[in-house]
């Protein structure tokens, strides 16, 4: 295999795991390692500021489709990049080609699937605002569809698919030498089939993100937990049953005493409006500083065409 050095390939023990020789790859690649880290810290940071008082709970309003998807990639890369850092250390001790640029390729093509898949929410969720309407408000029917998605989820942790999917992703010397592809597009190649199979295992608890709220820092730290453990935890079965018995109480609580769920914020409540006055805010002056922007490129562009004349 071109690419892959030899000495990695037969360097495994044959009692050794998968997850054991990502995780010494990650000791061996300590500073990319860090660098992953870092950027998810910063990710963290971002979103903290962007999205510190805009939970308004289940059902919250994603406002406009490119302030969403901007938002929504760098959520991606605070929850994603952690329990990535392995897989992305075993694949740049995998390649002979020394740097950061390919193992960061690797990284942005998985980020770039699950942008891909947060516009397809998005997709989704408008769709369902326009045929359902009122009937997924909170007081009618809302409690009941963000139960059942919670429920849904519960249920697909414990499918055969669910399970395929998370073993590709508790596997990544076999995930890298079945898809290897040399070059930086082969890097941007695997980290995008990473990705697919990463959203085949956590696009449910995604789901569940939505239903809880989806711009709220404690539940997407919530779901962040879960994605970790359920890939770098040795006992497997123990964490997606123990992650579904978690999800069901939720959907039982959600329906039945939502009040009492810490950290929900209950659609309608003090807590929510407020949330959603400064979701609108915060997009009112995201549309100015874009304005603004263009308004000052066109000037530009007028000033450069009076030169040239």
């Amino acid at each position: 295999m071109g690419g892959v050095s030899a000495a990695v390939v037969s360097s495994g023990d044959a009692g050794r795991s998968e997850l054991a020789e990502a995780f010494s790859a990650a000791r061996a690649r300590l500073a990319l390692v860090a660098v992953l880290l870092a950027l998810a810290a910063l990710a963290w940071w971002l979103t903290a500021a962007r999205m510190g008082s805009m939970d308004a709970g289940p059902g919250t309003d994603l406002g406009a489709l490119g302030w969403f998807l901007g938002v929504w990639v760098v959520m991606m890369a605070a929850m994603m990049l952690p329990s990535l850092a392995p897989t992305v250390a075993l694949y740049a001790r995998m390649t002979r080609t020394r740097g950061a640029l390919r193992p960061l390729l690797f990284s942005s093509g998985y980020l770039f699937v699950w942008g891909a898949a947060g516009l397809g929410a998005y997709g989704v969720y408008e769709l369902g605002s326009r045929l359902f309407g009122d009937s997924l408000a909170w007081h009618a029917g809302g409690r009941w569809f963000a139960g059942g998605v919670l429920a849904a989820a519960a249920l697909y942790e414990l499918t055969p698919l669910k399970d395929v999917c998370l073993a590709k992703c508790r596997s990544p010397v076999g995930f890298l030498l079945g898809v290897w592809r040399d070059g930086a597009a082969g890097a941007l190649e695997m980290g995008c089939k990473h990705a697919a199979w990463c959203l085949g295992c956590c696009w449910a608890l995604m789901a569940g993100l939505f239903a809880l709220g989806i711009m709220s820092l404690t539940w997407m730290a919530f779901v962040a937990a879960l994605i970790a453990l359920e890939k770098i935890v040795p006992w497997r079965r123990v964490v997606t049953w123990s992650s579904a018995a978690v999800l069901l109480a939720l959907a039982i609580a959600i329906v039945a005493v939502p009040d009492d769920v810490p950290g929900l914020v209950v659609p309608g409540s003090a807590a929510a409006m407020h949330a959603m006055q400064a979701m609108h805010g915060m997009q009112a002056m995201h549309g100015m500083q874009s304005t603004h922007a263009m308004q000052q490129m066109h000037a530009v562009s007028r000033t450069h065409a009076i030169l040239m004349h």
